[in-house]
């Protein structure tokens, strides 16, 4: 039963941590697979099929989704400004659920919905201290 212990009872700071650094790294390559390197290996072609639902021209609108999708994750995963590449990437999620995709019932938009959820979580909590954040800190308070 000790080994159960950090599970059952007080919060562990080292499970905390864990969790944090398994989110934000399965929350960034979910995105970055799925939809970022997608959009960035096949540019000419997506330029072609982009939504662009404030008439910035298909070029600005796919180089933000692009950033948001690829740049941002790469920074979650590092835990490098966490809290902040987690903005870009809920404004493209929810730009897409309310502006492009009005019509979209739950079920259609749950991938959308869970990853609002993730990077919203992610957001609030930080990178945790497995993160590279988390070691500067770590060093300067040594």
């Amino acid at each position: 039963m000790p080994r159960l212990k950090p599970f059952l009872d007080a919060p562990s700071p080292r499970l905390t941590d864990s969790g944090l650094l398994f989110l934000r790294v399965m929350a960034a390559l979910l995105l970055l697979f799925i939809h970022g390197l997608p959009k960035l290996l096949n540019w000419s072609t997506e330029l072609q099929h982009i939504e662009d639902p404030f008439g910035l021209g298909a070029p600005l609108t796919l180089g933000l989704a692009v950033f948001a999708e690829v740049v941002c994750p790469l920074l979650l995963m590092l835990g490098v400004a966490a809290r902040l590449a987690c903005l870009p990437v809920l404004a493209v999620l929810l730009i897409a659920l309310v502006e492009v995709h009005p019509d979209w019932t739950l079920e259609q938009g749950q991938f959308a919905w869970l990853l609002v959820a993730l990077y919203g979580g992610l957001a609030l909590t930080g990178p945790g201290d497995y993160s590279v954040a988390g070691l500067c800190c770590r060093s300067k308070a040594a």
